[in-house]
């Protein structure tokens, strides 16, 4: 059993539009409908669960029903915080399916996961019990001294970039979680599950990652989105 747990608990505020970023419209399709679209289509997928922000609830169950997203379980509503959130997603799910469950945590504004990325996260996750997408880095990476001044650099082939989707087993998820907020650990303003489960002492394995698999974060990101989604209609391309 494979369970989707979709972020889309933001605000848009940093990007000043009057509505979240994941409900924006590209091509006549809100974002969050292309990022649902990706899990739908999955035949290893069996349920979506998605938190989101209030307010917008039955608004994304109407585009659900609209653009034909019928794995979607349940809308639970986000928290102050991404990790609060994510903990309010894994505690929806907790109790309804096995420990064992694979649960494929994503952000709703990366609306362009593709099946391999996807597939090969899941197939991590149930060698290793955990997966999380990587891609290597291919920018040099220097530690600032003052801000203005540095001697020291990390060599980029000790380093990997990490981004959803991620996955872990629900039964580890929600222990996880308990103790983390029990305790205080892993919890920063730019904590994610991943940081949270290294915090924890857990050994982290990686997946296949996308450069596609963009964040659509400031408005360039959208036009490159609005770009990609053109190039896939284009008749002249294959």
């Amino acid at each position: 059993m494979n369970i989707a747990l979709i972020l889309a608990g933001g605000s848009g505020h940093r990007m000043g539009q009057d509505i979240p970023k994941q409900f924006l419209t590209v091509m006549e399709k809100p974002v969050i409908i292309y990022t649902l679209e990706n899990f739908q289509r999955s035949e290893e997928i069996d349920g979506i669960f998605v938190v989101c922000i209030d307010g917008w609830h039955d608004v994304l169950k109407c585009f659900a029903h609209q653009f034909g997203i019928t794995k979607l379980k349940e809308v639970i509503s986000g928290g102050a915080s991404a990790q609060e959130s994510i903990s309010r997603g894994v505690n929806a799910i907790y109790g309804k399916y096995p420990d064992d469950t694979i649960v494929v945590i994503h952000d709703g504004i990366r609306p362009l996961v593709d099946e391999e990325v996807l597939s090969d996260v899941i197939s991590v996750c149930r060698e290793n019990g955990n997966a999380v997408t990587s891609l290597p880095y291919n920018e040099q990476i220097f530690l600032a001294q003052d801000g203005k001044t540095t001697n020291r650099y990390i060599p980029r082939e000790t380093v990997r970039r990490v981004s959803t989707p991620q996955a872990y087993r629900l039964g580890k998820l929600h222990w996880a979680y308990e103790k983390a907020f029990r305790e205080g650990i892993g919890l920063t303003p730019s904590s994610y599950v991943n940081t949270m489960m290294s915090d924890l002492g857990e050994t982290l394995y990686f997946a296949k990652g996308s450069d596609k698999n963009i964040k659509l974060t400031t408005r360039e990101d959208f036009y490159i989105f609005k770009a990609y989604i053109q190039s896939k209609k284009d008749p002249l391309l294959k």
